[in-house]
This record gives structure tokens, sequence and C-alpha cells, in this order.
């Protein structure tokens, strides 16, 4: 028989004891459970893991492998071990035990999520990003956990694994040693934020980098790195910490290069000025469906940040050099499939040109973009 825990909680609670040995022993025998040492440690360590961890996704999210844990409901779990999401044999007993859940993780980092305020996006303190909405919105209680990379990847690491080919790690390595103006594209989970670390990781170790991102991603193998952090605005709206702030705190905080995570609102006006003013080198991400339809996602961040169309095309285009895109396809499979050079054309709107484009094996073909680019990787 499957052991009761809310019972066995419920039981604890009323007596106002605390979930040892010897308290759980007596809740189990007076639920009508069979007690013994393994049925009570076996109950012990499920109620640590309820009010510690991460309750039943605790030993998904250490697996090996695993980017992201979702959870649709309490019969609904979902795990990507990095070639696609799968079912995972996880079950919660009721919507109250995944409310719980969720509602406890936001109250870990500080933040409230409650029928008033519901939906969280937090870092957790070893990293895991989490996003939480209750049922009052979503319609049952939602979880999207974004595991950290354990694995810190040299470019050398893309083409052992062949994400990359030869041709292309000798394409970035010039760009990140010209200090190029990069932005990486892709899609949600194509490997952007791995592949700036490990550009970055190509940085001479006598260069400051400054990052600035929403919630701490970036690990870039670096002796010197500051990093900046985001601060969603509390129950009161005060406190909050906007990226557009961070980037012009940045600026003073002498950069030899200013990168910005994921680029995705207002602080892409700051950015552009600040490698329109001297900054060479600065890089970030930004999510796109190829590198081609970046210049469509700038004008749309460029809105909120109050740029006009073509002030926009004009900030861009002089501020940057080069896009780098990551394909991810349906089999999990990811690979750089693209660098790009950008340019103005001649109505002054931004182009983003192929220089070197890739299948997933790793052949390809150079374009019209690649002369632009060949100046860096002579």
């Amino acid at each position: 028989m499957a052991v009761d825990l809310d019972g066995v909680r419920a039981r604890l609670s009323e007596r106002g004891e605390a979930a040892r040995p010897a308290e759980v022993a007596e809740a189990l025998a007076w639920l009508g459970h069979v007690v013994s040492d393994a049925s009570v440690l076996a109950t012990v360590a499920a109620l640590r893991r309820e009010s510690e961890g991460a309750g039943p996704l605790e030993e998904l999210l250490g697996g090996e492998g695993v980017t992201d844990v979702l959870v649709n409901g309490p019969e609904e779990v979902w795990v990507d071990r990095g070639a696609g999401l799968e079912r995972a044999p996880v079950r919660f007993a009721d919507e109250e035990a995944v409310r719980r859940l969720a509602v406890r993780l936001a109250a870990q980092v500080g933040r409230r999520l409650d029928d008033a305020s519901p939906f969280v996006d937090a870092r957790m303190l070893n990293g895991t990003r989490v996003h939480a909405v209750l049922a009052c919105v979503a319609g049952r209680t939602c979880l999207s956990l974004r595991v950290p990379s354990r694995v810190r990847m040299s470019l050398s690491d893309w083409v052992e694994r062949g994400s990359l080919c030869a041709e292309g790690e000798a394409v970035l390595r010039g760009l990140v040693a010209g200090r190029a103006a990069l932005l990486v594209s892709g899609g949600t989970g194509s490997g952007k934020t791995t592949l700036l670390a490990s550009l970055l990781g190509e940085v001479p170790p006598e260069e400051r980098l400054v990052i600035v991102e929403d919630s701490r991603e970036l690990n870039p193998v670096h002796p010197h790195v500051v990093h900046l952090e985001g601060r969603v605005a509390n129950a009161e709206s005060a406190g909050g910490v906007s990226l557009t702030d961070l980037v012009r705190n940045a600026l003073r905080m002498r950069p030899d290069r200013l990168i910005v995570g994921e680029v995705r609102g207002a602080e892409l006006v700051d950015l552009m000025a600040a490698l329109n003013t001297g900054h060479e080198g600065g890089c970030g991400t930004v999510h796109a469906n190829s590198a081609q339809s970046v210049p469509a996602r700038l004008e749309a961040l460029g809105v909120l940040g109050g740029l006009g169309r073509e002030a926009l095309h004009a900030q861009a285009g002089a501020a940057l050099d080069a896009v780098i895109h990551v394909r991810r396809d349906r089999d999990g499979r990811r690979w750089v499939e693209q660098v790009a050079a950008v340019e103005r054309a001649d109505d002054g709107l931004l182009r983003v040109v192929p220089g070197w484009t890739w299948d997933a094996s790793g052949h390809g073909e150079a374009g019209p973009g690649a002369a632009r680019l060949r100046r860096w990787v002579s």
C-alpha cells in the first residue's frame, strides 16, 4: 500500500511535530500503515524532499543531461534530457501538491505566489530557473524548470560533439579575436547561451567581461568576469532593477566587453548605443527563427525602447558585425547553422547576409556575406 504522505503531513502538523523518524513512525501507525525501518526512512526522505528540495522532481533535476522539467498538472510531467521532451514517470498526489511545491519554490527566493499574484519567474540558489503559473490563470498549476548547464563547453567541445565543423570553429575564433560585435540567435533551447559562453571563453584573459542578465545563466571559463543580474519589483512595486539600468551602470565599470545574456526589451537601445561608442566586442543572444529574421526582431525590441524603425536600423547597422545562428531540430540535435554578416542596404535598412551555412552533418557553403567577414577570419 502506498504511503499517504498528505495524511502523515496532516498528522505531524496536528501534533506540532517535525518529520523525525519516531514521529513519522507514530503517524504511519496511526494511519494504519505497516511500520518498518524501510517505510519510516522512505517517508522521512519523501517529506524532506517536499520541504527542502523540489519534491518528486528532485531526482529528475539531478539527472544526467537534463535541461528542462515541465509540469502541466499532477499527472503530466515532462523532461528534456537533451534530445527533446518525453513523459517522465513522476506523479503528484493532486493539484494541491503541485501548487504547494510551486509556492514553496517561490518562497525560497523571496517571491510571492498566490491568486493575487499568480505567476512568478525566478532563479533558485542552485541556478535552476523556475517559472510557475497557478490554476486561476492556467486551469491547473504549471511549473517550468530550466536546469543550468553543468558542463562548460569550449568551441573545441562543440566540434567534438559534431555541433560545429572545423571551418566554423575557425570563423568563430576569428570573430572573437577580432573583437567583432555579435548576436547569437536561435529558438528556445537551441543552445544560444551555451554557445555564447563558449565564445566568451575565447576572449583573452586580460580583458574584463561585464555580463548583464535578467537571470544569471552565463558561466564562461574566463578569469575576469563581473555578473549583474536584474531584479523584479516586490509586491509593493518597489526594488526592481531593469536590464536597462544594469546596461547603463555596466558602462561605468570599465568593461572591455559588454555582454547582455538575452536581449529582449528596451535594453537593446542602450546596448546599441554602447557598441557605437567605442565598446568593441560586445555580444548577446536574441530569440529568432533564423539569422535573416533578426532585423525584424530588433525592430520589435526597439519599439519597446522608444526607438523608431529608421533609428534602430541606423544604430544596429553601425553597431553589429555578425549574427551566429544556432539550430535545434526535432530530434534534439543542435548545431551552429550559420554565420552571417550585418550590413545596411541601399534603402538604409539592416540586412543579415549569409556568410557560411552548414547542415547538421557539417557540410556547408560560403555565401555572399563571407567576403565581408573574412577580415576577421583571416
